[in-house]
């Protein structure tokens, strides 16, 4: 039988939880997919159950604000290079301080670098203490290895990956839970032989993209000729997200339709194709802060567009499609999940060719019903509803019944049905 959140409640309080979410990968304006899950699941707590949530990120400075059951924390960290809207915390001293004052009941883990282990640490010190692990990003492949290959040649970058996806074993075998974005990757952590896992599917604000957002003047604001499609990718702007292939993509486009683009982000790259993009209708209007003017943005455009070949969920993807915009991608990653048939065009990885000709073939074709079928996709099966009820109504009481199951281990206790090798981490053998 599974048990309910509510049943397990470590220190033995039947008042609210307290929650903690615990991250590098946040920008302060409101950009990239974890600060929008932040957002989101700030949002749902506070409406719609009675637990206290304390959020971890990093920040310009030392900084605590208390909103009522809400404690927002950041932690003085300097910026990450190439990405100025990013900071990267090593002071992991002040985490577990912060940690160690609020004493959270269950500890999500988002991003796998160094503060997951701050999470064990204070797990150490705390026994009781829940960890669940959000595996957002197979970063063993989309960082270290398409990095390595190209400094140092494919056989230093499968050597190196192979490290990498031995760090994530040793890492996420510590958690109580792991859960993924996608089928494929939770498949990549099985083959490492960690099993507590779970698919979390993501949401998306339909009320706030929505196709009603479209403005005919966008395209003439941005100062972009033309009368073909608008083409739009939005994201960082750098090697992990393949953002210099739209580029080349555009520049195999026929003259004679008529394609503008925006590349709407910023990131190490924007320079260089600023630059490689010099005489094209390409608009770079940079990072945008406001998440109603993206909302326009992409209402405003035809097409989406996007050669990243890691994606582990694809926000990015669903905002654009619950815009009514078809998309033009690349059969990899969680790509193929987001845009199944009907719903756009995907083509080989770093295949520019393959990419110009599917642009076309979906602006020539009926690209407005394809719109329309993508929205309607978005309405039926995305929610930041039921991506929460997920989360707190089955991936949180497994964790949990882990914990408990961990922290009774010493007197024989288990929960029926859990492998006995489960019941305690590595760390506590």
């Amino acid at each position: 039988m599974l048990m309910t959140f509510d049943q397990f409640r470590p220190r033995g309080d039947t008042g609210p939880l307290v929650l903690c979410d615990l991250t590098q990968s946040y920008a302060p304006s409101g950009g990239g997919g974890i600060s929008t899950y932040l957002r989101e699941k700030r949002d749902y707590i506070l409406t719609d159950t009675p637990h206290r949530l304390l959020q971890i990120v990093p920040g310009p400075q030392d900084r605590v604000i208390v909103n009522g059951r809400h404690i927002f924390a950041q932690v003085a960290a300097d910026p990450v290079r190439g990405s100025p809207n990013y900071r990267f915390i090593l002071r992991t001293r002040a985490v577990r301080e912060i940690l160690a004052m609020h004493r959270p009941d269950v500890i999500e883990s988002l991003c796998p670098w160094v503060l997951p282990w701050t999470a064990i640490g204070h797990r150490r010190a705390f026994p009781d203490t829940t960890l669940i692990a959000g595996y957002r990003t197979d970063f063993p492949n989309a960082h270290v290895y398409r990095v390595a290959k190209a400094k140092f040649g494919e056989p230093i970058a499968r050597g190196l990956q192979w490290l990498s996806y031995g760090y994530a074993e040793i890492t996420y075998r510590e958690f109580d839970w792991v859960y993924t974005l996608s089928e494929d990757a939770r498949a990549a952590l099985a083959r490492r032989e960690i099993t507590r896992t779970d698919v979390l599917p993501l949401g998306v604000d339909i009320d706030m993209f929505a196709p009603a957002r479209r403005d005919p003047g966008y395209r003439r604001e941005l100062g972009l000729p033309g009368d073909g499609p608008l083409l739009i990718y939005a994201g960082r702007v750098d090697n992990e997200k393949r953002a210099d292939r739209l580029i080349a993509m555009f520049k195999k486009l026929p003259p004679d339709l008529g394609a503008a683009m925006v590349m709407m982000g910023d990131g190490k790259l924007m320079a260089r194709l600023q630059t490689e993009a010099a005489g094209l209708p390409i608009a770079f209007p940079g990072f945008e802060k406001d998440r109603a003017e993206l909302a326009r943005a992409l209402a405003s455009s035809d097409l989406y567009v996007s050669a990243m070949a890691d994606e582990t969920f694809g926000i990015s993807v669903l905002e654009a499609q619950a815009s009514g915009l078809p998309v033009v991608g690349v059969a990899s990653g969680a790509m193929p999940d987001r845009v199944p048939r009907g719903l756009g065009l995907l083509g080989p990885v770093d295949d520019t060719s393959a990419m110009a000709r599917n642009v076309v073939a979906l602006w020539n074709g009926d690209h407005d019903a394809v719109g329309l079928a993508a929205r309607a996709h978005v309405e039926a099966n995305f929610s930041w509803r039921r991506t929460f009820e997920h989360l707190l109504g089955v991936i949180y009481p497994k964790a949990m019944a882990h914990a408990a199951a961990r922290a009774s281990a010493g007197s024989g206790w288990r929960i029926p049905g859990l492998p006995q090798r489960d019941a305690v981490p590595a760390a506590a053998e």
